[in-house]
């Protein structure tokens, strides 16, 4: 039989102008852990076409030398759905978001990161009411688990927004009604094949085997319903034009492609209602029926920009900040962000995003991830273990942002030691030592003069600028290598020069050799900039040691990268590592343990 079948019987386009345990839930059990990680201490459109904003970041630091007002950057993760507790790619997305937010805060930009949970839905209260629980206090153990995983992993966000709060309905409701007003919502017998865990209806041809679901595997279940059904065929050219005239609004290109692909097969109008879900928000002036999950949770982006004072409304939301300067989301929701959210938009008279980036998924050794396997990579678990600099330079410098990455323990290990604990905390606390040994701890000349004839300078000044591309470009991990660099070519000069030896000679060559300790300790300070966007905490260790405060940390701006920092008569700090090597623990035949440093 055909997968879905419509008719249309009604026009209304005129009617409308948890406290749950813990401990119960998420059922931790004691586990031996491998291995551990040791470490020190816009507004309305006129019009009733919507319009794409197309600025991008500026690539220079303007708004520190002509005291202009900041340009405002919002990035948004998706809003997490609430059936379980948060999982690593959740975890992916909120990292990379953290990452891109503060680079943008370096540059000086005005940034809202908005993040949140996703409340609603059939599959939300199932999982309450096998729990034992109900819905909203379900909610809010899943929500505050978010939250808890975020503040581990170093997230510094702006606005956390959840779907069950008042004035997001507030703003849902309205948001209706305009698109109601504009013709766009009609009432309509639907009948297909529907997947629970997708919240959403398939089309027989997009199906597995059975009528199984591609994403979960699972059996879709034909239901009939009287919806509520939004016009997105009624966008099928604009969407074609926007993104013809637009190509940077879908990213990487070639999830463009897709986008492109699904939009020219022809668009069908969807359902925005649900007759048999009690949990969700309730269509206006239909108490019987409840606005779906995704036409709900898509405004989430708007509603997060609501203040405390704000009233609860489109225009006060909208004023706030959109449009969003970035949606980044994985791949298997691309089609909600880039084909019916814009025409959403469109209807309502709202400007679109300006780009939507959809990232890859995450393998575990090669394989994929499920429960079933028990191959599942547990955040909470990772960043207890290893540290959240661990795992956050992990999977943004090892995993190529848009792609699918992958991560097995062993590889995590040896890329965190070779590269934090190696090449940038063993080069900072090498020369921070000899520093001490034969001056004292005091610079003997600006960070300027000590450069002097010398290449390092530039060599460095050059990859600086190839990570704030790369940074600009989303391309994370080439910006993380860019970076690493830098302690490459500090490690290679100070192992050239030798500076241990020279001091030995004394007169001319020792205070050469103090000007080289100089030059790799400002290295070492614009490296503390440049990497801070991914292992915030990490540079906050390496800026404490060069002699900085936490405020002067907090105050830091890309432009400080530039060399030149570091001062004749700055005391620097007394060495102590600050990032140890991680120790491989395995157990021993009689039940002890030995270590191994890898």
């Amino acid at each position: 039989m055909a997968a879905a079948r419509m008719n249309m019987n009604c026009s209304i386009q005129s009617s409308l102008s948890c406290l749950l345990k813990p401990s119960s839930f998420f059922n931790f059990k004691p586990t031996h852990f491998e291995n551990r990680l040791y470490y020190p201490q816009s507004q309305f459109v006129s019009s009733k076409r919507s319009l794409l904003c197309t600025c991008s970041s500026n690539s220079s630091n303007s708004n520190f030398q002509t005291g202009e007002k900041a340009e405002p950057f919002v990035i948004t993760t998706p809003l997490y759905y609430v059936n379980a507790p948060p999982h690593m790619g959740s975890a992916y997305t909120t990292i990379a978001a953290d990452a891109i937010a503060r680079f943008q805060r370096l540059l000086g930009k005005q940034v809202i990161f908005i993040t949140g949970t996703d409340e609603h839905g059939e599959k939300i209260a199932t999982a309450a009411y096998s729990r034992g629980s109900v819905p909203s206090e379900h909610c809010d153990v899943i929500s505050q688990a978010y939250r808890m995983l975020w503040k581990d992993l170093d997230i510094a966000y702006d606005k956390f927004i959840r779907t069950t709060d008042p004035k997001h309905e507030a703003i849902v409701k309205e948001f209706y009604s305009r698109v109601l007003a504009n013709g766009d919502i009609y009432r309509d017998d639907y009948e297909g094949l529907y997947c629970v865990n997708c919240e959403e209806y398939k089309d027989e041809k997009d199906l597995l085997e059975n009528n199984c679901c591609p994403t979960h595997l699972k059996p879709c279940v034909l239901r009939k319903e009287d919806n509520y059904f939004f016009a997105l065929s009624k966008y099928q050219n604009s969407l074609e034009e926007t993104l013809a005239q637009n190509p940077d609004f879908v990213q990487p290109p070639y999830r463009l492609n897709e986008v492109q692909s699904w939009i020219k097969s022809r668009l069908r109008d969807f359902s925005i209602s649900r007759a048999a879900v009690d949990w969700g928000i309730p269509v206006p002036n239909d108490d019987k029926q409840t606005i779906y999950v995704w036409f709900d949770a898509l405004l989430g982006y708007i509603s997060a920009l609501l203040e405390d004072k704000d009233q609860p409304n489109l225009q006060s939301a909208v004023s706030s900040g959109w449009p969003a300067s970035l949606h980044l989301i994985g791949k298997d929701i691309l089609r909600f962000h880039a084909v019916y959210w814009p025409a959403m938009l469109m209807s309502a008279g709202l400007s679109l995003p300006k780009k939507v980036f959809g990232h890859g998924f995450l393998t575990k050794d090669g394989m994929k991830m499920g429960k079933s396997l028990g191959n599942t990579i547990e955040p909470n678990e990772l960043v207890h273990k290893f540290g959240p600099d661990a795992v956050r330079y992990f999977f943004l410098r090892e995993v190529e942002f848009g792609d699918d990455g992958d991560y097995s323990e062993d590889r995590f290990i040896n890329i965190v030691n070779a590269h934090l604990a190696n090449t940038i905390g063993n080069l900072l606390n090498r020369t921070l030592g000899l520093l001490k040994k034969n001056c004292q701890s005091t610079l003997v000349a600006d960070s300027t003069v000590a450069a002097e004839g010398k290449d390092f300078k530039d060599i460095v000044e050059k990859l600086v600028e190839k990570a704030r591309i790369h940074y600009e470009d989303l391309s994370l991990s080439s910006a993380c290598e860019a970076v690493l660099e830098i302690g490459n070519a500090g490690n290679l000069y100070i192992d050239k020069n030798e500076p241990w030896a020279l001091f030995k000679q004394g007169g001319a060559p020792s205070e050469a050799a103090a000007k080289d300790l100089v030059i790799i300790l400002e290295a070492m300070r614009i490296i503390a900039i440049a990497l801070s966007p991914v292992t915030p905490s990490l540079c906050r260790r390496i800026y404490a040691q060069l002699g900085y405060s936490d405020d002067q940390f907090d105050k830091l701006n890309w432009s400080e990268t530039r060399w030149g920092g570091l001062k004749g008569g700055q005391v620097m700090a007394q060495p102590k590592p600050v990032f140890a090597r991680i120790e491989q623990i395995k157990e021993t035949e009689d039940g002890g343990e030995q270590r191994k440093k890898l």
